[in-house]
């Protein structure tokens, strides 16, 4: 169950003569490359691993045909890491930062390898975790969440990633923006949200490190129980502002048992297995680590499922312009959908969790 690369698909190759000069150069120790394969899960920045005389290595370049000065930022990545790499244990150790386009045709960076279990939905066959376990690691995951919500941000130079000051605003008008950027056909769910949000904004929280991203598929668990969390993984997006929005992208990934069953991208996330915690009992737990009773967690929470449905519409416009072959991809406009409605839902019960019971 151990996560693992494989074959490069066609068209996302690296120029491994290329890369292999820089790297001589950038990466004390290194003189070759012994052998080089993709990690197949994820749905934005490309990962790869390379197996090299000086240990095993992550590389992280963005997809093809994106934009690759703003969404996908490998240098705010590495510097991201480069700062945590003394404030949380469970950050990878970053090796390398290329900036020259030539070398691979993007930016890329390197990282530590830290080998464990990812949560992806294709382990799930293998999976025979009791509920027990699985509570378990649904807790640590919160835990951690709250924990690097807490983060120290001045004693560890975090400040100047991002700008605390008008933050919620700044990200709803922003995600509403890229969503009509990216739009390819009407969802009116989401235009609702993008409605409701604007004129239900609270005021920022105080200020915390953001992952932005932060779900099972991006925390390697260790091999063994309790399976605690070795890396955190996927940092692109972490920025400072508040951390209730942050909460708020976590809740809307968190799956529950019934809606598994409707959308096949969202049961990939394996919060639905029996013994997680539901969306409600992640946000208590939350609250109680954090000592703080969470205000507003119906915004957040459909903010989050608006981020989510706009992530996944900007993947699917990739698609549909041809800049992406990747078959996966053809139909998402169903995910965006699902994700509105689960808005929607959530907005006409007045709760989190179990929007899909009467």
């Amino acid at each position: 169950m151990l996560d693992q690369a494989t074959s490069i698909r066609q068209g996302e190759e690296l120029n491994q003569e290329a890369l292999t000069a820089y790297l001589r150069e950038n990466w004390p120790g290194f003189t070759e490359i012994q052998g080089l394969q993709q990690f197949p899960g994820g749905y934005s920045n490309l990962t790869y691993l390379l197996r090299t005389d000086a240990g095993e290595a992550v590389l992280r370049r963005p997809p093809f045909g994106a934009n690759i000065k703003s969404a996908h930022d490998m240098g705010r990545e590495y510097r991201v890491l480069s700062l945590l790499k003394d404030a949380l244990p469970e950050a990878p150790q970053p090796i390398a930062y290329c900036e020259e386009e030539e070398v691979i045709g993007a930016p890329f960076y390197l990282m530590e390898r830290v080998e464990g279990i990812i949560l992806r939905g294709s382990v799930r066959q293998q999976l025979k975790w009791s509920p027990e376990q699985m509570r378990q690691v649904s807790e640590s995951a919160v835990d951690m969440l709250a924990r690097l919500h807490q983060l120290n941000l001045q004693e560890h130079g975090l400040l100047d990633l991002g700008k605390p000051e008008g933050y919620v605003g700044r990200q709803v008008e922003g995600w509403i923006k890229r969503y009509y950027k990216a739009e390819t056909d009407k969802v009116p769910a989401m235009d609702q949200l993008a409605e409701w949000m604007r004129a239900n904004q609270p005021a920022d929280g105080a200020p915390g490190l953001i992952h932005n991203d932060f779900k099972y598929d991006n925390l390697v668990l260790h091999p063994e129980p309790p399976h605690g969390i070795r890396a955190i993984l996927d940092w692109e997006m972490a920025t400072v502002g508040d951390p209730l929005m942050d909460l708020g992208t976590s809740l809307a990934y968190w799956t529950e048992p019934k809606e598994a069953q409707l959308m096949p991208l969202a049961a990939a996330n394996l919060t639905w297995l029996p013994g997680n915690l539901n969306r409600q009992e992640v946000l208590e737990r939350y609250a109680e680590k954090r000592g703080a009773a969470v205000e507003h967690p119906l915004f957040y929470y459909v903010y989050g499922a608006f981020k989510i449905g706009v992530i996944v519409q900007q993947i699917y416009f990739r698609y549909k312009k041809g800049y992406t072959q990747d078959p996966r991809f053809a139909n998402l406009l169903q995910a965006v959908q699902y994700f509105g409605q689960l808005g929607q839902l959530a907005l006409s019960k007045g709760r989190i969790s179990n929007l899909l019971d009467s």
